[in-house]
């Protein structure tokens, strides 16, 4: 069944353009595969510059917000924003999962491997808005949609390294320092996809996903810290 892309730009408040445009930022490289008569593209190089744009106007955000925090706090603020668990909780906010474009097999992923490709689709829709209206544009639909997740960050404080966080807790409760394993891997070598587990001896805690090692390892300490309530 088409999607009715027309009712995603009301329901986010963005009139496109070129309606291509975001129809390539909700494409997976998958469903090309499938539908060989598609005439715009995937989404990894708008994903690359919509990256590119989001760590911009979230920066300059960040800078203006807080005048006295130093680099170190203002480039952790950064991370917890733009990250992959972040993005994919805006794309599910704003439907972007009701519209993506995908082959049947990716279709079925659910979980954390969906969370990875709503975050891309949510970063391919910035640079969308981007190169169809221009900077102000981008900062006002991020503004608008991502933002407002900055106050949990900060109250939680979610821009602290959950690595170093999770590994206090176990050294306390346990005596031991948690390890961190590769479960899968995925992808071609320009966009891998990795989920990582993190062990208490040989105890799995949790499980986490990202675009490399570290993001992964990260998401899992972050999942371990939720379940175990710390």
């Amino acid at each position: 069944m088409p999607k009715d892309f027309k009712s995603f730009e009301a329901r986010v408040g963005v009139q496109f353009n070129d309606l291509d445009l975001m129809r390539q930022a909700f494409t997976h490289r998958s469903y090309l595969n499938e539908h060989r008569s598609v005439k715009h593209g995937h989404n990894e190089r708008l994903e690359f510059l919509g990256d590119a744009v989001l760590e911009l106007i979230s920066t300059h955000f960040l800078y203006e917000k807080y005048p006295d925090k130093p680099e170190g706090e203002l480039t952790a603020f950064r991370a917890a924003l733009v990250n992959a668990v972040t993005c994919a909780e805006v794309a599910q906010d704003v439907g972007i999962n009701d519209y993506l474009l995908l082959s049947r097999g990716e279709a079925k992923d659910t979980g954390r491997a969906r969370g990875v490709l709503l975050a891309n689709a949510f970063e391919a829709l910035v640079g969308a808005i981007y190169l169809d209206q221009g900077y102000d544009a981008a900062r006002a639909f991020i503004e608008k949609h991502l933002f407002p997740k900055l106050d949990t960050i900060v109250k939680k404080k979610l821009w602290q390294d959950p690595k170093s966080t999770l590994q206090e807790k176990v050294q306390d409760e346990a005596g031991v320092t948690p390890h961190y394993q590769v479960l899968r891997e995925s992808g071609p070598d320009h966009d891998k996809h990795f989920v990582v587990g993190v062990y208490m001896k040989t105890t799995m805690l949790a499980e986490g996903s990202g675009k490399s090692k570290q993001e992964a390892e990260a998401s899992a300490a972050r999942a371990a810290l939720d379940i175990k309530g710390w």
